[in-house]
């Protein structure tokens, strides 16, 4: 896996699956933004909606809209753990994940009582684990230095289903390798995540509980970040396989047919998230064509179509121009709201953003 995909995974991870996953540019403008640019069009009421973390993102809505799942970094532990959160109430985020280990891409099922994430806290030498990654945080508070973030694509990393009400864990996969960035599908009976089982990081879909694992991608390089259509019949994904280090968005059907690369470019582009009514799909990206040029991560939207059976692209919005980062969008339930992470925190710290949003029009 090259250094810049393991740089801007999800990075988590969808995670691209992510915590904020690139540094702020040396501008600076109001915590909120919006006052200039492009941003109003498309975004009213920007509001942050997590705090009191080091650092959290990479956010999905329940079927309701009203909750929250997310990774963040607690207050004296150096990995994410899952939370969810109440966005109707003052409830406090509540862990769902043990404590222990990386985790990371976290998905409601479409009922709302389940979700399924990623976690290594069944590492055998999880406290090894742990004290290195303290010791290089002490290193580098004392030293000043500011690391790139870089998500480590843990052997250890498995899925797992916890149940929201009685707090049962479920262990899901059990193969030797990194098994993450996970979805349910619309109607909650398939699974899709990626894994390095046979080599590299490609992707697979299961049965919810489980079973009947099949390979849908097997291309050289890295494929991750998947999620299905509204309509369950196309997964959507990032991948480098054309170019090392150059992120594009694909699409391909369930049945590992009438694949289709959506961008082109010289860049990164990835967290790709679909529109739940609208033929849409928005991701994060940043031009990477000169090297002079410190990149900034902004969200796109392109409107697509259904086309002899395949998935055409169409015209691209382009949804934010912050100079801070913004990255991993997805949409609520109804298409209303937008959820991303942002590091255009006062303080610099990625944290999950939420605006009222309008898509261009037709």
């Amino acid at each position: 896996m090259s250094t810049l995909i393991q740089d801007w995974r999800r990075l988590p991870l969808r995670a691209v699956r992510l915590a904020l996953l690139v540094c702020c540019p040396a501008a600076a403008q109001a915590a909120a933004g919006g006052d200039e640019g492009i941003e109003p069009r498309w975004l009213k009421n920007i509001r942050q909606v997590t705090a009191d973390f080091v650092k959290a993102g990479e956010g999905y809505f329940s079927p309701d809209g009203k909750t929250i799942v997310f990774q963040a970094v607690p207050q004296g532990y150096p990995f994410y753990q899952i939370y969810t959160q109440s966005l109707v109430g003052d409830d406090k985020p509540r862990r769902i994940s043990t404590g222990r280990g990386r985790t990371t891409c976290a998905y409601f099922h479409p009922e709302g009582r389940q979700v399924i994430f990623a976690s290594g806290h069944l590492d055998p030498r999880i406290s090894e684990t742990e004290a290195a990654a303290v010791r290089q945080q002490e290193e580098d508070r004392q030293t000043g230095r500011s690391r790139r973030y870089r998500w480590v694509f843990d052997p250890h990393m498995e899925i797992f289903r916890a149940d929201l009400n009685s707090g049962e864990l479920v262990r899901l996969t059990d193969s030797p390798g990194y098994d993450a960035e996970c979805a349910y599908s619309p109607d909650g009976s398939q699974i899709v995540f990626c894994s390095d089982r046979d080599g590299d990081p490609d992707l697979y879909i299961m049965q919810a509980d489980g079973s009947q694992v099949r390979q849908l991608t097997n291309a050289d390089g890295y494929d991750g970040g998947p999620f299905f259509s509204p309509c369950g019949n196309w997964v959507i994904f990032r991948s480098d396989r054309k170019v090392k280090d150059q992120l594009q968005i694909h699409a391909i059907g369930i049945d590992g047919k009438n694949e289709v690369a959506l961008t082109d470019n010289l860049g990164v582009n990835w967290a790709p998230y679909w529109h739940p009514g609208q033929p849409y799909i928005i991701w994060c990206g940043a031009d990477h064509g000169d090297a002079r040029r410190r990149p900034n991560y902004d969200l796109w939207l392109m409107k697509y179509e259904l086309r002899n059976g395949g998935l055409a692209k169409g015209p691209v919005t382009r949804i934010t121009d912050h100079p801070a980062a913004d990255v991993l969008p997805v949409f609520s339930p109804d298409g209303s709201q937008l959820m991303w992470t942002s590091n255009r925190t006062t303080d610099r710290s990625s944290q999950l953003w939420i605006a009222d949003f309008t898509l261009p029009p037709s």
